[in-house]
């Protein structure tokens, strides 16, 4: 990896765009989640079995039939796959933000490709922050619940952080062609 790819790290406005992307997305879903805890719950219990409980939970329909707000505590990772597996995904969460800062390293001052890995940190920064202090992943929003076997998950902001960001970085590749810099190409000797 040469110096030259790495721009990124002293360029103010990829800083910017990456680092307030990401501190943006990890505010919002830490007050989304704290607001939904205090608002539509009692509180939580660990149980003797290990698993932790939602206290006296209340439903808030933002949509009727659309978005409904409910609270979960979520031990596992997406869809609840891997219940009690916190070592593990808090491990995986520290490779990915290291990963998260190599990309951007590498990212040269595309500032839409470093908007989208501030989505993804912040997504990643906000479960993994719910799984060391809490020991569970705070979960609120339930779409569509008109229909309950389309979509029966409850997810949060950081994970609409985590699938809008994947889906933009899979919109990116096919649209973004790299320039000679990100290539490192050079043009060929004699070439006008």
């Amino acid at each position: 990896m040469s110096l030259r790819r790495l721009t990124a790290l002293s360029s103010p406005l990829s800083l910017l765009c990456f680092l307030l992307t990401a501190g943006a997305g990890l505010a919002a879903d830490q007050w989304t989640k704290v607001a939904a805890f205090e608002r539509l719950s009692s509180g939580v219990r660990w149980d003797a079995d290990g698993s932790v409980q939602v206290i006296h939970p209340r439903t808030y329909e933002a949509l009727p039939g659309w978005v409904h707000f409910r609270v979960t505590a979520n031990r596992g990772a997406v869809f609840g796959v891997g219940q009690g597996r916190r070592s593990l995904f808090i491990g995986v969460s520290i490779a990915a933000v290291g990963f998260m800062f190599y990309m951007f390293a590498l990212s040269d001052r595309n500032h839409f490709y470093q908007i989208i890995l501030g989505m993804l940190l912040a997504g990643v920064l906000g479960n993994l922050y719910d799984r060391f202090h809490f020991g569970y992943v705070r979960d609120m929003i339930f779409a569509l619940p008109r229909w309950p076997n389309l979509f029966p998950y409850i997810f949060n902001v950081a994970d609409s952080m985590l699938c809008v960001g994947v889906g933009l970085m899979i919109l990116h590749s096919f649209l973004h062609t790299p320039s000679k810099a990100e290539t490192g190409a050079t043009a060929p000797a004699g070439a006008d």
